[in-house]
């Protein structure tokens, strides 16, 4: 994997692991499984993050309910077909797990950077108290011309700055991964609970290709 695909998409964080591991599955015979990672944030809630860990890292680290984990990685996506429709799957793909207690990574838990394209039109809106929001879809290249696309969402200066990029504009962003609740009706009037994954920008700037 060469080194700016890599640095294209660097994830790490400081969390908890919740409950028990599943099996997700199984790539030329190298398994793969799915854990939950509890991350504090500043304003005293949590994000609660899916993180995907190959069998050959958990050959020299013991995860268990309750570890304190250091994860460095990459967001990853992928298609998933859900009752007739395409759905677009986030998790965290660990490639470093470390048992940590160290005090002072824990005070900034959750870093993503990325750089990569904007692939879909900058959506901005605004919310009923007034707060500037644009939605931005950003594809990230990966080797084996594979490319993962990430929905992220900016604030303010930041909104307005990523409401006025076009499609193929190649930005660089900084922010943390969170998990959002939300209620999706259906059509026979029930509401379903789902989870979002996204990545909240705190610093973005757009990249000049040479």
């Amino acid at each position: 994997m060469s080194e700016h695909v890599i640095n294209s998409n660097m994830v790490t964080l400081v969390g908890k692991i919740l409950g028990e591991k599943e099996f997700s599955h199984e790539i030329y015979g190298e398994g793969f499984y799915l854990y939950t990672m509890e991350i504090p944030r500043l304003s005293d809630s949590c994000d609660y993050l899916p993180l995907t860990v190959s069998e050959r890292l958990l050959v020299d680290v013991d995860l268990k309910a309750g570890s304190m984990i250091k994860v460095e990685g990459q967001l990853r996506s992928y298609n998933k077909f859900v009752s007739g429709n395409n759905k677009l799957i986030l998790t965290i793909f660990a490639r470093d797990i470390v048992i940590t207690d160290n005090e002072e990574e824990i005070k900034n838990p959750n870093q993503i950077c990325l750089d990569g394209y904007i692939c879909k039109q900058p959506i901005y809106r605004e919310t009923p108290f007034g707060r500037e929001i644009t939605d931005l879809l950003v594809a990230v290249n990966r080797s084996y011309n594979k490319s993962d696309y990430i929905p992220c969402i900016a604030w303010g200066r930041n909104a307005r700055f990523s409401s006025k990029l076009e499609v193929g504009d190649r930005v660089r962003t900084w922010g943390r991964i969170q998990s959002r609740q939300y209620q999706k009706k259906l059509q026979d009037g029930a509401v379903l609970n789902k989870v979002a994954y996204e990545v909240s920008i705190s610093k973005m700037e757009r990249v000049e290709e040479e």
